[in-house]
């Protein structure tokens, strides 16, 4: 589990790299969260868009998701990994009502819960959806992409 997490825009995937070390900061537009797995929220938001349901997935369907999301940065001895959100993701995010965001969150939510009881994360997912999915928002209309950094 990821200690810290920053979803963030960059032009590209050399800038999003750049970012490795240090993190994203205040250079780049973000979301930031804690205690969360990245790359499975990544790939259960990819897999709700593609087929909705406010039920969470079966986690042997989560982790045979494909594609899963890519790694700008692999992680090394430290942990620090930078990923890139699928593209189909990004425009999805970025096209999603209210009522979507909120039934996404509601089964992310469950899922955490259900994997992580007491030690689930204390932030408000369904807000970081919504960052999230502005972030997106934002990527489609400038060209670059939205990625994730976390430690």
């Amino acid at each position: 589990m990821a200690h810290d997490v920053v979803f963030f825009l960059a032009p590209d995937d050399e800038t999003a790299a750049s970012t490795r070390l240090r993190g994203p900061g205040a250079a780049f537009e973000s979301v930031t969260c804690r205690f969360i797995e990245p790359d499975s929220a990544i790939a259960e938001w990819d897999m709700y868009f593609e087929a909705p349901s406010p039920e969470a997935p079966p986690l042997e369907q989560l982790y045979a998701w494909r594609p899963w999301p890519e790694w700008v940065t692999a992680p090394l001895n430290d942990g620090v990994e930078v990923l890139a959100l699928p593209k189909r993701l990004t425009r999805a995010l970025g096209e999603a009502s209210s009522a979507q965001l909120e039934e996404l969150a509601s089964r992310w939510v469950t899922r955490l819960r259900a994997e992580d009881g007491d030690d689930m994360t204390d932030d408000d997912l369904l807000a970081v959806l919504r960052g999230v999915a502005r972030l997106a928002a934002s990527a489609a209309h400038t060209g670059g992409g939205l990625y994730s950094w976390s430690f």
